[in-house]
């Protein structure tokens, strides 16, 4: 795990080290991303109305943000791609996590990067939470575009992806019912829940059950993986919760503290910002 600017620290890693490559960065939204930590208890005079008409009061035990806006944000985006294609191993993938706002400049510049005949799929990820738009349909998804440095050879682990309900049952019979489908390429997950024990409480925090669907299908036990916009090390608890040995890279002191006390118990190592090299306790990130 790397403290510091991703360009500094993935120009010090070897060419085609990785078999997998994930990057959510910034989505360019033009304002501040922030998130509020609060712990409740009872108490009748308390702020906050609960189950059953109960009341709660609410105490504040951290904040986290960070300012999302960038004059020329595909002048930053573009040399971390081309970072990501020399990274990568000849049959690695790369994928890109944005939304709606720079995904179709940030796909042009990745078919010049790697090639329009390595672009292998845009996946939707679909979910229903948070305000309502009221003079427009509401966004409500991400964007995930996926590229293979080379197009006729690349991982995908058919048998391990996860199986969905069918939505209408009925009409394929008990059996095929009962084993349910394999997703398409719009996937319907939930965010992370803002009251679950997934929540770390960092700003854009993604959902492992996404992230590990990409792990699983797209790498196998014992690979080499990267996310050099780490965050919250979301893609790094997937990967070393199924054997992969994951890099992880942040300039954020917030997101490494973060990720200290979620890889707490992982063997991790954690070097930059004045920290030589150092092992946190019992697998396998750094």
């Amino acid at each position: 795990m790397h403290e510091g600017d991703n360009l500094a620290v993935t120009g010090k890693l070897a060419a085609g080290s990785f078999d997998l490559i994930y990057i959510d960065p910034p989505f360019n939204t033009g304002r501040s991303q922030a998130r509020t930590r609060i712990t409740t208890e009872r108490d009748e005079a308390g702020d906050r109305t609960g189950f059953q008409g109960r009341r709660y009061r609410t105490t504040v035990v951290g904040k986290s943000s960070y300012a999302d806006t960038f004059d020329d944000y595909m002048a930053f985006l573009v040399p971390r791609l081309e970072e990501a294609h020399r990274l990568l191993k000849p049959q690695g993938s790369f994928f890109l996590h944005l939304d709606y706002r720079e995904v179709h400049y940030a796909k042009v510049a990745l078919d010049q990067i790697f090639g329009r005949d390595s672009f292998i799929n845009e996946i939707i990820w679909a979910y229903d939470y948070g305000a309502r738009a009221t003079s427009r349909w509401s966004p409500k998804h991400d964007n995930i575009l996926w590229y293979a440095r080379d197009p006729k050879h690349y991982c995908f682990n058919y048998d391990e992806i996860d199986r969905i309900p069918y939505m209408a049952p009925g009409l394929v019979g008990a059996e095929k019912a009962a084993r349910g489908k394999t997703p398409t390429d719009a996937w319907w997950h939930t965010i992370v829940s803002p009251n679950g024990h997934e929540k770390t409480g960092y700003p854009t925090q993604k959902p492992l059950g996404v992230l590990t669907r990409i792990v699983r299908v797209h790498s196998r036990p014992g690979d080499q993986l990267l996310d050099f916009f780490a965050g919250s090390g979301s893609f790094g608890e997937a990967g070393a919760s199924l054997g992969r040995d994951v890099v992880l890279v942040d300039e954020s002191p917030e997101a490494i503290a973060v990720m200290r006390r979620r890889f707490a118990n992982y063997e991790a190592k954690f070097v930059g910002a004045g920290v030589a090299e150092e092992r946190a306790p019992a697998s396998s990130t750094r």
